[in-house]
């Protein structure tokens, strides 16, 4: 069997563009012949956290790969996301969160949210059929770009589970829970995107895969399998494979062969080891979502008596601060008025809101010049370093990020 994994090391925009690009190159053989081609791009949108919290899918890779795409004359471009559901179910939407709708249309591409899409169904366990978003179906060539990062049912969450995202709505994603790890595979089997690439630039460990810690990993990973790329995921963080549910089932089923581990430590990648801390969820969170427990737990979570309470503010909101719901879904949203450059602590020679622009602009010069091209990010706001960079506006849900993530993101970026 021939494997093949590219780890690209890259720390901005202009490392996305200059070292990803010609490794890309090198998979020719991959990419269509024809420049109609159908094209979608998965990304990880499961939440409204910013890329640099380590939750979602980086924009400046996302940038890049389109860029990359375009260069080359495909034009036929949708990214595809089924982000969590329940923001959708509190009309919160998490592509315009992100901004990634901004950046579509800065490129000229399509975006979609999939938890709308019409669906082909595929089989899961015990004789269950859960939706797929048509799309996957209808695309001829396949990207997924999930985020590396810890996932405190599954482990990790990479290539594999980030195809959840493909499923049509609440109603086919808690589908899932019954047999997680099966599922996952099941969707796999079903799903093969064409080429996976890792957005390991800022990683997320600890208690992912939305209230972890932002890890500077600073790498890209490349490759066909998305077993194999979750196996290698596993060693660079240096997790027990056997560990990540999705992992262990495929070697118990014989998916993960002897030959996978052996390609696994024939690579060179001692300089990109770097141990994540652990998912470990409080006593509360993993007595529920025991194996032994969980299908009780679902049974009473899916009645429609409990839906409605999780849907309210307050029931919500405890239901986040125990540790059962990992996401808040605060609905105000960011009111962007621009940004300002108090150049009296902007530090000459620093180069962090540049290297992080997805857009490449060039700051920090363009900043009080309110470019037209700016997309609201947010990510060389969050990143200075000196606050050189203020922000004009109302935060609204973004104020409860920084609370999180401020003064983390600014280390670690």
């Amino acid at each position: 069997m021939k494997f093949r994994i590219d780890i690209v090391k890259c720390q901005s925009f202009k490392h996305v563009k200059e070292r990803l690009f010609p490794v890309l190159d090198e998979c020719r053989e991959l990419f269509p012949t024809s420049n109609d081609t159908k094209i979608l791009l998965k990304p990880n949108l499961n939440a409204n956290m910013n890329a640099l919290t380590g939750n979602t899918t980086d924009l400046r890779l996302l940038a890049g790969i389109i860029e990359y795409l375009q260069n080359k004359g495909y034009y036929n471009i949708v990214i595809g996301e089924g982000t969590n559901s329940g923001y959708y179910r509190n009309d919160i939407s998490v592509i315009s969160r992100l901004k990634v709708d901004k950046l579509a249309k800065y490129y000229d591409v399509k975006v979609i949210d999939l938890n709308f899409s019409e669906p082909f169904y595929i089989n899961f366990e015990d004789g269950v059929k859960a939706g797929v978003a048509e799309e996957l179906c209808n695309a001829d060539f396949i990207i997924n770009m999930p985020k590396l990062k810890t996932h405190f049912e599954a482990g990790m969450s990479v290539c594999l589970k980030n195809l959840i995202g493909c499923l049509v709505g609440q109603e086919n994603k808690k589908k899932t829970h019954k047999d997680l790890a099966r599922n996952i595979l099941n969707i796999n089997e079903n799903v093969k995107p064409h080429l996976h690439i890792v957005d390991g630039l800022i990683a997320m460990e600890g208690l992912g895969p939305t209230k972890g810690i932002p890890k500077n990993l600073g790498v890209v990973i490349v490759g066909t399998n998305p077993y194999l790329i979750d196996l290698l995921c596993a060693k660079i963080a240096n997790f027990d494979h056997r560990l990540v549910t999705t992992l262990k089932l495929a070697e118990d089923k014989g998916i993960i062969t002897k030959h996978y581990h052996e390609y696994i430590e024939s690579l060179d990648i001692d300089a990109f080891i770097s141990e994540f801390e652990k998912p470990k969820a409080n006593f509360l969170t993993s007595f529920i979502h025991s194996p032994k427990r969980q299908k009780y737990f679902l049974a009473v979570r899916n009645t429609r008596f409990f839906s409605y309470l999780a849907s309210t503010e307050f029931f919500g909101h405890l239901l986040f601060l125990s540790g059962l719901r990992q996401d808040n879904f605060i609905k105000s949203e960011m009111r962007f008025d621009g940004l300002y450059l108090n150049k009296n602590l902007c530090k000459n020679g620093c180069t962090k809101c540049a290297d992080y622009c997805p857009l490449g602009l060039k700051l920090p010069d363009q900043i009080n010049e309110k470019d037209s091209r700016c997309i609201e990010c947010l990510y060389c706001f969050l990143v200075c370093p000196n606050r050189a960079i203020e922000f004009k506006g109302e935060l609204g849900f973004m104020a409860d990020q920084l609370r999180q993530y401020d003064e983390v993101t600014r280390k670690v970026t």
